[in-house]
């Protein structure tokens, strides 16, 4: 069919004037009867590279897809460019016998040009007999991914595909995903029987896409609320990993006034589908979803995507992300990242087959390394699928536009590259790591590393820093990784290269995420850094009249949320984090006439309805904690009775306090305390630059008397409550 004018049939079945990247290409392969294998980007135009050749041959293309949402979408639209019903059809459980049978007739005769099938569907014995019978054209594999367990979203029942081909009929075989490593391409082609396919592969790059992560901190919540009041309006997705955190994000946006709607597995089928309806159609502005929701759906203006958690994969993470400005636009990409959701997602694992749980490890190692990482994320992103990024910064991520510096790493590289030699390049990263800093792991005293001349030879760094030197090794071309044996390190010809001549190597030190870590001063966390430091010089001013430490007044998170936010009021201000009715009496009527002064000095536009509403449930522990230290009830008993360590109730207790309420604890003090023992941890809060704990245990460390962290949060609850308010 190679004399046929492909511009002529786009133009009349589509209304295209000309083809994007390798689509043409793509489809005069696949006309030739070839096997096909293709790589594109979400947004690329994959659907067309079958839809096309599907409607200009014999027969009927199978097409397989893995979810009955986006069989829907996909079969709607080319009904659209056609104005034909019959023309395109799918065939999966949602049907009724007689929409089956309607179905059947028009494959019979001849008017179906594009059958969409469910792996499922396509399993079924009487759906293999009947299409036995029928002129196959191709089979489209869609979402290919699914076949290889190194995808993002594995699916056992895309192993079958290759055995049902067989039984229907020999036809060409053309596989499109938009998410694949070299060894999930290998991956697929194996499990399709297509080794020879020809490869198109477009560029993973989207450089409309702005790459972020944010530390988690126990404000999450707040923070996407805030971030999505900034963007009121536009279309977002939000991805949590839990169906349980869905629903209470989703109503806590909507408590705010937030136009959004929950979407999980779990939720009716009728119901997801009208979520889908309502989000395409711009009824609600934002999805808050786990990962079943998106894949198919064709919004062109989606403009940021959130992710609550961090993904199991680099792969699901590019393939989410890809959902946002698939017109060019505007598309932000925003993930919160803490170490405990890499426990959270291995704990996840338990109970599967040891090699599944060993390559969700590596992925999820990925993943890690993606969030860690201080160098530019697109050159890191593009890097995982093949493709080489030549830019030194990007400007469209958070690393890019707030550089760390580098260092030079030259001497470490070499270390590294003579490890893996020494080892043969037959193992992964975490056992070099673990000979480089001297580690006797099981698996080393196994191999008998721990005797290598080279072990311990880097024990100058910790771990952390080895990532970062092998990580970017990987990327300037020095050492690779195994496909067929994923992990193992190897050292490519410019690694021999460069351990024959050396030359400077330069890296940035990987970023440190705390459990509940907070990033002020990377640029992440104030929108004004100018009228933060206007508030800062007032904070200093009334400190200094009321003869208090700065913190008493507010501590910077509370500054930092009115330079994001705006308050010109007392009641704004009760809605700033650890500012409570109490403190904004005291303190707030000249911070608000600052906010004001500046706003309309500035022409800025303050959100008027800008305050992140927490739910009420929320609060309900902190009501009860105030009420019973109202009737001096023993701090023990109240921790006993909330399921809570002494330590952890008096840390909810402080920060009670540090948002504006009087509490008075003085009964319970005098029950577990002496006097001048009191008094000594009084004095230094009164005299200290801030008020944290630990620097507080430093202070008493030498002291001959023991001042214990149990006495000094109590101190310090009583000191705030009586000269913060």
């Amino acid at each position: 069919m190679n004399g046929i004018n492909l511009s002529e049939q786009l133009k009349h079945y589509f209304g295209f004037d000309s083809f994007k990247g390798d689509q043409e290409a793509i489809i005069r392969n696949l006309l030739d009867g070839k096997d096909t294998f293709v790589l594109m980007p979400t947004g690329g135009g994959k659907s067309l590279c079958y839809q096309l050749p599907a409607l200009i041959s014999e027969g009927t293309a199978i097409v397989v897809s893995p979810l009955i949402a986006l069989m829907k979408n996909q079969v709607d639209a080319i009904r659209q460019f056609l104005d034909d019903d019959s023309i395109a059809h799918y065939l999966n459980s949602s049907l009724t016998k007689a929409q089956i049978d309607t179905v059947k007739q028009d494959i019979i005769g001849g008017r179906t040009k594009l059958l969409y099938v469910a792996p499922e569907s396509l399993t079924k014995e009487e759906n293999v007999r009947f299409l036995k019978g029928t002129k196959i054209s191709f089979y489209a594999v869609d979402e290919a991914h699914c076949i290889s367990e190194w995808g993002h979203d594995f699916r056992p029942e895309y192993r079958n595909i290759r055995p049902l081909a067989n039984q229907i009929g020999k036809a060409p075989i053309i596989a499109l995903t938009a998410t694949a490593t070299d060894k999930v391409r290998a991956d697929i082609k194996k499990n399709l029987g297509i080794p020879d396919a020809k490869e198109f592969c477009s560029s993973f790059n989207r450089p409309n896409l702005y790459y972020e992560i944010r530390p988690k901190t126990k404000d999450v919540d707040k923070d996407i609320t805030r971030f999505v009041l900034q963007n009121k309006g536009k279309s977002g997705i939000i991805y949590c990993l839990s169906r349980r955190r869905v629903e209470e994000l989703a109503e806590m946006l909507r408590t705010n006034h937030i136009n959004a709607r929950a979407y999980h597995a779990g939720m009716e089928s009728a119901e997801r589908a009208q979520t889908q309806d309502d989000f395409l159609m711009e009824r609600i502005d934002v999805i808050v979803a786990t990962i079943a929701f998106g894949m198919g759906i064709d919004k062109p203006d989606v403009r940021y995507v959130i992710h609550y958690d961090i993904p199991k994969s680099l792969e699901g993470y590019y393939q989410e992300t890809g959902r946002a400005g698939r017109d060019g636009g505007e598309g932000i990409c925003i993930t919160f990242f803490s170490p405990g959701d890499l426990r959270k997602l291995e704990k996840f694992m338990q109970g599967k087959p040891v090699a599944e749980q060993d390559i969700g490890r590596q992925l999820l190692q990925e993943t890690a390394a993606y969030a860690e990482t201080s160098i530019c994320r697109r050159k890191f992103l593009l890097h995982y699928f093949g493709e080489e990024y030549t830019p030194d910064n990007c400007g469209k991520c958070d690393n890019c536009l707030h550089p760390r510096e580098k260092v030079e790493a030259g001497d470490e590289l070499l270390l590294v590259l003579r490890v893996i030699n020494a080892v043969k390049e037959g193992f992964k990263a975490p056992h070099i790591i673990d000979i480089l800093v001297g580690n006797e792991t099981d698996d080393v005293i196994a191999h008998r590393h721990e005797q290598l001349s080279l072990f311990a030879c880097g024990d100058e760094h910790e771990a952390p820093f080895w990532n970062a030197v092998i990580r970017q090794a990987m990327i300037s071309g020095y050492i690779e990784k195994g496909i067929e044996n994923y992990g193992l390190l190897s050292i490519t010809q410019e690694g021999r290269d460069y351990m024959r001549e050396p030359e400077p190597f330069f890296i940035t030190e990987d970023r440190e995420f705390d459990e509940y870590s907070d990033m002020a001063g990377e640029g992440t966390s104030v929108l004004d850094e100018t009228l933060f430091a206007m508030l800062k010089d007032l904070r200093r001013d009334v400190a200094r009249r009321k003869n208090l430490p700065p913190y008493v007044i507010f501590q910077d998170p509370s500054l930092e949320d009115m330079a994001t936010s705006y308050p010109t009021s007392i009641e704004e201000l009760q809605n700033i984090k650890g500012v409570g009715v109490g403190k904004a009496n005291r303190y707030g009527a000249e911070f608000c006439k600052l906010i004001a002064r500046y706003c309309e000095e500035n022409e800025i536009d303050r959100f008027e309805d800008f305050r992140v509403r927490s739910l009420v449930n929320k609060s309900k522990d902190k009501v009860s904690i105030i009420q019973a230290i109202d009737r001096q009830v023993s701090l023990d008993e109240i921790a006993k009775v909330k399921g809570l360590t002494l330590d952890e109730l008096l840390d909810e207790i402080y920060t009670i306090v540090d948002s504006g309420t009087r509490l008075n604890i003085d009964y319970y003090i005098r029950e577990v305390m002496d006097d001048d023992h009191m008094q000594d941890i009084y004095d230094y809060f009164r005299e200290a630059e801030d008020n944290n704990v630990d620097d507080a245990l430093d202070e008493f460390a030498d002291d001959e008397d023991e001042y214990t962290e149990e006495e000094i949060k109590l101190v310090r609850i009583k000191f705030l409550a009586e000269n913060g308010h």
